[in-house]
């Protein structure tokens, strides 16, 4: 039982009691199929912008196409590359968008695009879709992040990793930083440590009488510094805190734990740096948590892994040898968990490859024609939605800018992309840019 003192401690911290006792937990699990749940979406960010001849808009027979042949999926008429057969299981439940055309082919900047829904101009700090979900359809009473990042690179664009105007409580906790596997041999490197979350639990030799004095005493410090000094990162330093706490206290860091899963299940998805965050981003939806991002482009220590100038054809090889049994693992299980119907996946980089292989073998930045990929819950599936030329160097029809993408995605979720947000510079900014019409034909 729970002396007063206890309770007024823990609230302090922005703990709730009903966490501690676990009951609140075993609800929303048991919770989690259940048709009337929030919708939940999992990203699946492909560092470097990956190549759409030869993944889902393959061109064979043209001198563009490459070597890669295409295969049927279970949607009459939808083909996609050899290299991703477990995917085309599902090939009803995707909606491959072959007319994305942007126009921001450096790396950062499509990325920030791609991710916020603007591109990076003047002192506004656009949110991107995390932060926006994590502010739409997060729960200010759970104890795990309404955001969570597995393994993103974030050199090339730091502001689209983080939360924007809507303030550090939306912020992503990163886990698995990308950055430090660069350099070490393959995507193995100790992937089961970096999709732990650090220090979460107690030193040996500190009780937890202990371990609440001094919870008691930085709370007392981070109120008095914050007064004095108010500001983003004071608020950003005390939320941090506040959330470690609460997985602290409550059994919901074990959602980080992937030995409670079977060997064969984690064999699926691919014992690899990808395939486990995968793995763990179903473990973190099915409890409730409404965002996640997976990133692949570390192959071989490169963290920019579909940035494929040179070589590009065994390297898209090799990623979607990655990539393929990861992704249709987690559709397997989130269609048998009774998730599917309810979590959106959206497949996308920051743009997309030049149709014209180049002389070393490779394909160089492409913004003008290019593809992303949406499947399940909010998505009419079984389709090719807009098509480009028959040489892939322009969009042939239903060309898609990146406010409708964004429209459609937001859409999917529940949420109104004409919603206003007031920003940073107090001027209210639309979840979609303005013009941003969702797809009517894939919103399901």
């Amino acid at each position: 039982m729970l002396s007063r003192r206890d309770w007024m401690r823990l609230s302090a911290v922005g703990v709730v009691g009903t966490c501690l006792s676990g009951w609140f937990e075993r609800l929303a699990n048991a919770a989690a199929p259940h048709p009337a749940r929030k919708r939940a979406c999992i990203l699946l960010w492909m560092n470097g912008g990956p190549s759409q001849m030869d993944t889902f808009d393959l061109k064979p027979g043209h001198a563009n196409g490459g070597p890669f042949k295409e295969i049927a999926t279970r949607s009459p008429g939808l083909k996609i590359s050899e290299h991703l057969p477990n995917l085309a299981k599902f090939g009803d439940k995707l909606a491959v968008v072959r007319s994305m055309t942007t126009k921001e082919a450096d790396h950062g900047r499509g990325a920030f695009l791609m991710r916020t829904g603007y591109a990076p101009t003047g002192p506004i700090q656009y949110p991107p879709l995390g932060a926006i979900v994590s502010h739409e359809l997060g729960r200010s009473d759970s104890a795990l992040p309404s955001s969570v990042s597995i393994a993103p690179y974030r050199f090339f664009s730091p502001a689209a990793y983080g939360p924007g105007f809507l303030g550090p409580r939306h912020a992503p906790l990163v886990v698995g930083d990308a950055a430090q596997f660069i350099g070490q041999p393959g995507m193995n490197a100790d992937y089961t440590q970096a999709l732990k979350v650090q220090d979460i639990d107690l030193p040996a030799d500190i009780d937890k009488e202990h371990a609440d004095f001094r919870l008691d005493l930085l709370v007392e410090m981070e109120r008095e510094f914050i007064t004095r000094y108010p500001g983003t990162a004071s608020m950003s330093h005390k939320t941090a805190y506040e959330r470690a706490v609460r997985l602290m206290k409550t059994d919901a860091r074990k959602a980080f734990n992937l030995e409670e899963e079977k060997d064969s299940v984690r064999d699926a998805y691919g014992r690899n740096l990808f395939g486990q965050g995968c793995l763990l981003a179903r473990r973190l939806v099915e409890r409730g948590v409404p965002f996640v991002e997976v990133s692949l482009g570390g192959i071989n220590g490169n963290g920019f892994g579909w940035d494929t100038h040179t070589n590009n054809f065994d390297q898209v090889k090799a990623l979607s040898g990655v990539l393929d049994p990861a992704w249709g693992s987690l559709m397997t299980d989130l269609k048998d968990r009774g998730l599917l119907d309810s979590t959106l996946i959206v497949w996308m980089g920051e743009f997309g490859r030049t149709p014209k292989i180049n002389p070393g073998r490779g394909r160089d930045h492409w913004p003008n024609s290019w593809t992303t990929v949406l499947a399940g819950g909010g998505i009419k599936g079984g389709q090719a939605y807009g098509s480009t030329s028959d040489d892939g160097m322009s969009v042939r029809d239903k060309p898609v800018t990146v406010p409708d993408f964004m429209a459609t995605v937001v859409k999917a979720l529940g949420i109104d992309p004409d919603k206003q947000l007031n920003s940073n510079v107090g001027r209210p900014i639309r979840i979609a840019d303005k013009g941003g019409k969702a797809i009517e034909e894939v919103v399901g």
